[in-house]
């Protein structure tokens, strides 16, 4: 072997180690990277774990790690903050109680391991039965929204127009009613229902117990709306991202005006009672509707729940704020730990003196730009707020709330009172009409 061959082979001998070296170097750089990213990932879900954040309280993303390549998609793809994370080389909950089930990880996810649940093996939820088509156990009585579990705008709207889809392909032709369909609820789904239902020249009748919107109605009028992009019936693609409650009303109504429908508001259905091959519909009033199918695109609270503490029958107590700008200079206590609370707490804040009381020790159950509100807030003491706390009483004048470092009930004075402990589900109203309820744990609502 002459130099010459000696000096390239030696030459190739360098240029292969330099490659290995560099392509170790980067394998080493990668996973030391991934490692680290996993090392941030597993003490952010010790510090949930720790605050009582890692348990989902509703609808939640659960993932096939069997199925995960851990891409990273669902992360990206996660308009809140902390939901899920890459923990070795596979995506995991972090936050699951600040999930407030946009759905945007399952739609991203590129292998399908991502599927969306209500409930977990040790927290049921109580859900009306209702099957693929949206129908429950009664042949003709659909049910579409947040009465069935789907309670975000987008997908209420999807599942409003695909619930009145599927009414209209089994629709009776000769039936005896006077409408081919009656929806109850003029929120999301009642809304998009109710533009489906013009679309496909159906015969119905629009009912609300209070007005347009449902319970976006009740919400503050600066409230901002979390809601994505949409597919409104008869409208076109509506993006919204952040919107408050005001512009997501008139963006209704001028779908609703543009398409002659009129809902009917005032109008609380008591009872829906079948009648050979068609429904009877009844109100409040003792107005009587009859349709071959009904749409109950409710929402789950059905009534607020009240605390059943002595003098909340005073006119002082309320169980919603709307419009947050009329009030100024008074005494407010708002109770409650949920968004709709702390959001309330924070508009009420700017022109009154507002003291928040919470049962529990932590907020287990707030999307995360309110989290960080009421932390800044309470810092910058512009809410009072007490923890591990119970409101036992109210006077005309004061209220008493029990603390848990007090034996006695601290006294304060106040002017009003707002309750925000949550609703509860309409059961008797369903299983009057003969629609079965059961308390269901880790539910899949939603797979590909």
């Amino acid at each position: 072997m002459d130099f010459l061959t000696m000096e390239m082979l030696l030459e190739k001998i360098l240029t292969y180690s330099f490659v290995a070296i560099l392509c170790v170097a980067v394998v080493w750089f990668y996973l030391f990277r991934k490692r680290k990213e996993s090392g941030k990932v597993e003490a952010k879900i010790k510090k949930a774990q720790e605050e009582g954040l890692h348990e989902p309280v509703s609808l939640h993303p659960f993932i096939d790690v069997n199925t995960c390549i851990g891409t990273g998609a669902c992360v990206a793809a996660c308009p809140e903050k902390d939901i899920i994370g890459i923990y070795n080389g596979k995506a995991t909950i972090i936050n699951a109680s600040q999930c407030v089930g946009h759905g945007a990880c399952f739609h991203a996810c590129p292998t399908e391991a991502i599927t969306l649940r209500i409930g977990t093996e040790k927290r049921g939820v109580e859900l009306p039965h209702i099957n693929s088509n949206f129908e429950t156990n009664v042949p003709g009585i659909f049910i579409a929204g947040e009465l069935g579990g789907m309670g975000l705008i987008r997908n209420a709207v999807k599942q409003g127009r695909q619930a009145v889809e599927n009414i209209a392909r089994s629709l009776r032709k000769n039936h005896s009613a006077t409408y081919d369909l009656i929806i109850i609820g003029s929120g999301p789904a009642g809304i998009s229902g109710s533009l489906t239902a013009r679309k496909l020249n159906l015969n119905f009748l629009l009912l609300d117990q209070d007005t347009l919107g449902g319970a976006v109605y009740s919400f503050p009028r600066k409230k901002i709306v979390m809601t994505s992009p949409m597919d409104l019936p008869l409208y076109g693609k509506v993006k919204l991202f952040e919107t408050n409650k005001s512009e997501l009303l008139d963006l209704w109504q001028t779908a609703l005006k543009q398409n002659n429908i009129t809902v009917n508001e005032n109008s609380k259905v008591e009872s829906v009672v079948s009648d050979g091959d068609i429904f009877k519909v009844t109100n409040l009033k003792g107005e009587v509707f009859s349709a071959a199918a009904v749409l109950l695109a409710i929402g789950r609270r059905g009534t607020p729940r009240k605390l059943n503490v002595p003098g909340e029958d005073r006119e002082k107590v309320a169980y919603r704020l709307l419009e947050p700008e009329d009030l100024s200079g008074n005494n407010i206590v708002v109770v409650g730990g949920g968004d709709s609370a702390i959001e309330s707490a924070l508009l009420l804040a700017d022109q009154n003196n507002v003291t928040l009381s919470y049962r529990n020790e932590v907020f287990a159950r707030l999307k995360p730009k309110n989290s960080i509100a009421i932390n800044e807030a309470v810092e910058a003491g512009k809410i009072r707020l007490l923890l591990k706390s119970n409101l036992v009483s109210i006077e005309d004048e004061h209220v008493y709330i029990m603390t848990a470092d007090g034996a006695e009930p601290v006294k304060l004075q106040n002017d009003l009172v707002y309750i925000f402990a949550g609703g509860e589900l309409p059961t008797q109203f369903l299983e009057k009409a003969g629609i079965k309820i059961t308390r269901k744990f880790g539910v899949t609502v939603l797979k590909h």
